[in-house]
């Protein structure tokens, strides 16, 4: 069964700037899996990219072919409470490396998905 992943934006940062192959080591870390982008994300990483160089670039392009769009409708404003309510409600898991989102996944029992110091994806066992 496939595992359906949303992407958050400085998830996708640290997978950029961490220089893994990032396919390889998705599957290697939890198998098949189907990454889920929301417009918001997509919107913060478009402004993100505007201030790094082209060698640093985020890659935008890939990840969209790489990725399924939602089209959820949420009532929140915040992109990280739209991660939140996606995923809890679909039982998807987060990519992301941010510290508040991370806990707040965790305690409702989400899987959360990081980018480890060895640049290597990690499942979060503990906070």
């Amino acid at each position: 069964m496939s595992q359906s992943i949303i992407i958050d934006a400085c998830g996708w940062v640290a997978v950029i700037d961490s220089g893994m192959n990032f396919d390889l080591e998705l599957e290697r870390t939890i198998g098949t899996f189907e990454l889920i982008l929301i417009d918001s994300v997509l919107q913060e990483l478009k402004e993100l990219d505007k201030t790094r160089t082209k060698r640093k670039s985020l890659l935008i392009s890939m990840l969209e072919s790489k990725s399924t769009f939602t089209d959820f409708e949420s009532d929140f404003s915040h992109t990280d409470d739209k991660i939140f309510e996606i995923a809890e409600k679909e039982q998807y898991a987060v990519l992301t490396v941010d510290k508040d989102l991370k806990k707040r996944l965790f305690k409702s029992s989400i899987k959360v998905i990081e980018v480890s110091k060895n640049n290597h994806f990690k499942v979060l066992e503990n906070l």
